[in-house]
């Protein structure tokens, strides 16, 4: 998963750490977002996770499973 996160990170300059950390952030918001669709909230009661919120890792497994299964 590490890779994904530095090959990220070396296309806009920043570190890995601060792409996780972004990429947590905005799965953060769109969790506790108030302003959702029935659509959007049955997207995000898709994705599997442990806790309340998924952590990025989680939802890439989530996205790239998806993307597989629509090819």
């Amino acid at each position: 998963m590490m890779s994904i996160y530095q090959k990220i990170a070396e296309a806009h300059g920043v570190s890995a750490e601060e792409v996780k950390k972004d990429m947590q952030a905005a799965i953060d918001h769109a969790y506790k977002s108030k302003h959702k669709s029935g659509i959007e909230k049955a997207y995000l009661n898709s994705v599997p996770r442990k806790g309340e919120i998924p952590t990025p890792e989680e939802f890439i497994v989530y996205a790239v499973r998806q993307m597989k299964k629509d090819s």
